[in-house]
């Protein structure tokens, strides 16, 4: 029984099981695994594609899935009490809640595995199955030289989470203000694309949507990376602030179908979770 908190928990090897599982699933292998298994969800309504593949991987994997509101955990009745309840019916607890140090509270008490479905400081599911969906389509992906274009948030420290895991070279563009500790960062997103292979972004809040105009990711700025290089938005996306309408039509935007591996990482973390 492991925990998933942050990608951080976790050891090279252990990211590359998790993968090895993914590919498992992929060729029709574990649908049963969480049969008889029932998984306690807390969720906010905004969730979409988290919440989708989530709940429809424990399907696929003969589970059952409770759900309940993210706010359900900000009552008076103490987290301890509530997690020692739980360890009576959960057999997995999956939360999505901005304070993630209510979820390493949580993993304190619980009994069964939890996960991590984002907090204001992270995302690692997201991240992981970014990274699986990489590894299909770039050679050797932890080789490959990362840019992350956006604000410090929970979607760029994910990613430096898994650049010190997996020990790819990941660096920033971004406005003045807004630097992630640690990386090395660029004002201009015309210097900062230079020989990078993999462009990641993240939405703006909208007062910062000015300050970030000169790191838009274009079409024009694409071209000066490395050949072969793609650009990985984090949904959702805006055009005409983070990224262009015109870069997101080209052939450097991954495509919908890359969020596709989503379902398949989160029932591998599951299973790995699970032991």
């Amino acid at each position: 029984m492991r925990h998933l908190v942050r990608v951080t928990n976790l050891k090279a090897e252990d990211i590359e099981n998790i993968f090895s599982l993914a590919d498992e699933i992929l060729c029709g292998k574990h649908s049963d695994a969480l049969k008889g298994k029932t998984v306690v969800m807390f969720f906010p309504a905004s969730s979409i594609r988290t919440r989708v593949t989530f709940e429809k991987g424990i399907w696929l994997m003969g589970g059952q899935s409770i759900l309940f509101p993210s706010e359900t955990l900000d009552k008076k009745e103490e987290i301890r009490d509530v997690c020692g309840y739980l360890n009576n019916w959960a057999d997995m607890v999956i939360v999505r809640h901005k304070n993630i140090a209510l979820l390493e509270e949580m993993a304190a008490y619980l009994e069964v595995p939890l996960i991590n479905a984002m907090t204001d400081v992270n995302h690692p599911c997201e991240v992981l199955s970014d990274l699986f969906a990489l590894s299909k389509i770039r050679n050797s992906y932890r080789q490959d030289r990362f840019l992350f274009v956006g604000k410090k948030g929970n979607i760029g420290l994910a990613w430096q989470e898994a650049a010190e895991v997996l020990g790819f070279r990941l660096e920033q563009c971004c406005a003045k203000g807004y630097e992630i500790d640690g990386l090395k960062t660029y004002g201009d997103i015309e210097e900062a694309v230079q020989g990078q292979d993999i462009v990641c972004t993240d939405a703006l809040p909208a007062e910062a949507v000015a300050a970030f105009e000169r790191c838009r990711v274009t079409k024009a700025a694409m071209e000066k990376a490395n050949m072969g290089a793609v650009l990985n938005p984090c949904p959702p996306f805006f055009r005409g602030e983070e990224v262009s309408a015109d870069v997101i039509d080209s052939e450097y935007f991954v495509g919908y179908g890359f969020k596709k591996h989503l379902l398949h990482v989160q029932q591998a973390i599951m299973l790995y979770c699970m032991g």
